[in-house]
């Protein structure tokens, strides 16, 4: 049996934390930045956690 692939996707989007939630970025913050308010565009700067409902999905792309 070969060795199971952890997603090069989800390796390059997601970190865990030192308590092991998993980490990630805002989304909309690539382009079209003008009709962005600069409290909304710094709040996206910041990273946040992945939901608790969406995390074993997410682990299972990981292999954790």
């Amino acid at each position: 049996m070969p060795k199971v692939k952890t997603k090069s996707s989800a390796k390059k989007r997601f970190a865990l934390t030192g308590t092991g939630k998993i980490k990630r970025k805002h989304a909309f913050k690539s382009h079209i930045l003008t009709k962005k308010s600069t409290k909304r565009k710094r709040e996206l700067t910041k990273a946040g956690l992945v939901h608790e409902s969406d995390e074993g999905r997410v682990r299972d792309m990981l292999r954790i």
